[in-house]
């Protein structure tokens, strides 16, 4: 009696959605994010983007570098100021330190959960200073030369 043993990839070893499945998901996917290089193209037309940009972070870590025009509103100051400072009517597209932090995704729920419409940044401000996307800090403005690990160098976008 001779055994054959099957080995399956750990890639596949749970098996792709079907295709129907797959779009719905990364649909949605879209719907809660954006990301650095689409943010900084929107900020970067002429007009209205028609969302507004939300730094969730400390002071300290505003002042040390953030999206220029960004609000600045920390994470536990959202309940008490948001109606302050954001209108219910523009989307609102909250970022943090980057991929290792979900301080953009807490400050998207307390939105969300307070009637705003809202995306997280994918990436943060991390990438949107690897990317080479103007920043500013206490002392002005300042950009950083893209890291070609995250961005094409001679190119304005990826092209994904």
């Amino acid at each position: 009696m001779t055994v054959t043993t099957t080995t399956v990839n750990p890639v596949l070893r749970v098996a792709p959605a079907a295709p129907a499945e797959a779009a719905a998901h990364f649909r949605a996917s879209l719907v809660f994010h954006a990301d650095v290089s689409d943010v900084a193209a929107a900020l970067a037309a002429d007009g209205d983007p028609g969302f507004v940009v939300l730094d969730s972070r400390s002071t300290e870590s505003w002042d040390q570098g953030h999206i220029p025009g960004a609000v600045h509103l920390p994470t536990a100051l959202i309940p008490e100021q948001a109606a302050q400072l954001l209108d219910r009517s523009v989307p609102v597209v909250t970022y943090c330190w980057g991929p290792g932090c979900n301080g953009a995704t807490r400050a998207a729920l307390a939105l969300a959960e307070l009637g705003y419409q809202v995306k997280e940044m994918l990436g943060g401000f991390e990438y949107w200073a690897r990317e080479g996307f103007v920043y500013e800090t206490w002392e002005g403005r300042e950009r950083r030369d893209a890291d070609p690990l995250t961005a094409p160098v001679d190119a304005e976008n990826c092209g994904c």
